[in-house]
């Protein structure tokens, strides 16, 4: 099984910094899950893309421990920029 759960296409109009400084890398992210293993286990499956060289980014196969420690990781930055929790 292989389900998409959300992508994030790089807008640079969202992000004119990022877009237009040569020293950042604009990428694109995709969120799905699998359970296509030998395990049968299901993980989180996090992609990330280069803009302009899809399929030649990284891809993080992470077990459901290793992707609620991003997810923590994630709202505890946002905490620290002071951006309050949905």
């Amino acid at each position: 099984m292989r389900r998409s759960i959300d992508d994030h296409p790089f807008d640079p109009s969202l992000d004119p910094v990022v877009a237009e400084d040569p020293d950042l890398t604009p990428v694109s992210w995709a969120i799905a899950i699998s359970d296509d293993y030998d395990d049968a286990e299901p993980r989180v499956v996090l992609t990330v893309d280069e803009i302009g060289k899809p399929g030649e980014g990284l891809i993080a196969h992470l077990l459901p421990a290793e992707a609620r420690r991003i997810r923590m990781a994630i709202r505890d930055a946002l905490r620290e920029v002071g951006e309050a929790e949905d």
